[in-house]
């Protein structure tokens, strides 16, 4: 019994590295690019405008994998009330940081008709 715990917490352990591999990769990738864009060929609002949206999407999917984490060891290692409400309190405040991401990579509210020409 307790050797498939141990399994779990070194799998969720795992997913949470691979989130941070995720995000700090993406920033010195992010940035690496900024620097060519901004100082070789000299554009700098295009440049901090896509050092940006690289930035947040990083940081959107590493959320995303750490929320998956978080929900694999509450419902496999320790299911009761606290656990659950401390799960759902993370996935709460991890989910406004995702929406206040998407708002700030898309630069507009979600219910705002996407401008022409916008990444999607």
């Amino acid at each position: 019994m307790a050797e498939w715990k141990l399994v779990i917490e070194w799998a969720t352990a795992g997913i949470e590295l691979l989130a941070i591999a995720i995000v700090f990769t993406a920033i010195l990738v992010a940035s690496v690019q900024y620097l060519v864009t901004r100082f070789y060929r000299h554009a700098a609002a295009a440049a901090y405008r896509d050092y940006r949206v690289t930035l947040g999407k990083a940081l959107l999917v590493g959320l995303e994998i750490l929320v998956a984490a978080d929900v694999i060891r509450t419902v496999a290692l320790e299911p009761n009330f606290e656990n659950v409400a401390i799960l759902g309190l993370l996935v709460l405040i991890r989910t406004f940081l995702g929406w206040s991401l998407v708002v700030e990579i898309e630069g507009r509210w979600p219910w705002q008709p996407a401008r022409p020409g916008a990444e999607e």
